[in-house]
């Protein structure tokens, strides 16, 4: 099956000479959730908005479903919604008027059985008289998703959707999204929440400096980038160690000994150092082991990456 979205050596240089974009390709498949990951400036927002149609590429090609999104922009637009990270609604008018007005800027008729559903699945249905200026900014939020849904789109992005809310209402937007997809809808979010992305995506990206570093499913990114660390709680405290446990690369901290190993490595070395610190007469009372989590996978890409381009 065709992916829903496929990019190619997506470009885009400001006039001034700034490239926000360096040669993406990605294909995105059809009723997965995809959530875009990268710090501040990484090209995020210029990625969506290109392919939405509100930044003009300089490179490259975007088909929606089959429809390029410049020689057949319409058609490629009618596919999507857009939650943009920005909360602009227009302020003295009514939630209701606000959502039946983007539907029909997409030339759809009215529906007010739709509109009714898209606004009781966001809690908006007893604010639907209410004027946006009235609304808190959480409120405000939805009723920007209510939009984007409006013109039922297949393909949903969402960037930063829950920036600024609090905790309760993030969740409550995180079934949302599992409910759209299971919908059929196609969910591609960006996000500074890490927990956010482990929560719900399929399939995770990391941007960074206008390059997609990778995109891969969530578990298997995790698998195979991931480390475990074994956490080793002395006896006793130690200024330095034996000078046999060198090889091992260890953390001491206090009475904390901390080994970092490889779980998809044939070898771990843990049969090896137990012997080695047993030899060495290091007593511990308990240890542990931790999973990397999505996190640090995302922290080391982009250090990763700023090494390379100090090198280059």
């Amino acid at each position: 099956m065709a992916p829903i979205i496929s990019i190619k050596n997506l470009q885009k240089t400001y006039d001034g000479g700034f490239t926000a974009l360096h040669g993406v390709d990605l294909d995105i498949e059809d009723g997965e959730i995809l959530a875009l990951l990268g710090p501040n400036g990484a090209g995020k927002t210029t990625l969506i908005s290109a392919i939405c149609g509100l930044v003009s590429p300089t490179g490259g090609s975007v088909t929606v479903a089959g429809h390029d999104i410049v020689t057949d922009y319409r058609a490629a637009r009618e596919m999507i919604g857009l939650v943009p990270q920005e909360i602009s609604i227009e302020p003295f008018e009514t939630v209701i008027n606000s959502v039946r007005f983007s539907r029909g800027l997409f030339g759809k008729r009215r529906d007010d059985a739709h509109i009714e559903k898209v606004l009781k699945s966001l809690s908006l249905w007893d604010k639907r008289d209410s004027r946006n200026n009235a609304l808190s900014g959480g409120m405000k939020r939805r009723v920007l998703i209510a939009k984007a849904l409006s013109h039922e789109p297949r393909i949903l992005f969402l960037d930063e959707p829950t920036a600024g809310v609090d905790v309760t209402l993030r969740r409550d937007m995180w079934q949302l999204v599992r409910e759209l997809r299971n919908d059929g809808v196609t969910i591609i979010l960006t996000t500074h929440y890490i927990e956010e992305a482990e929560e719900m995506a399929d399939r995770i990206g990391v941007i960074d400096k206008g390059r997609l570093l990778l995109v891969e499913d969530k578990a298997k990114l995790m698998k195979s980038l991931g480390r475990k660390e074994l956490v080793l709680e002395l006896a006793e405290p130690m200024q330095t160690l034996p000078e046999s446990l060198n090889a091992y690369a260890l953390r001491l901290e206090g009475q904390r000994l901390t080994y970092t190993f490889d779980t998809s490595a044939e070898r771990t070395g843990i049969t090896r150092l137990m012997a080695d610190l047993a030899a060495a007469g290091v007593k511990f009372n308990d240890l542990s082991t931790r999973q990397s989590s999505l996190e640090d996978v995302f922290l080391s890409l982009v250090e990763e990456n700023a090494e390379q381009d100090a090198a280059a």
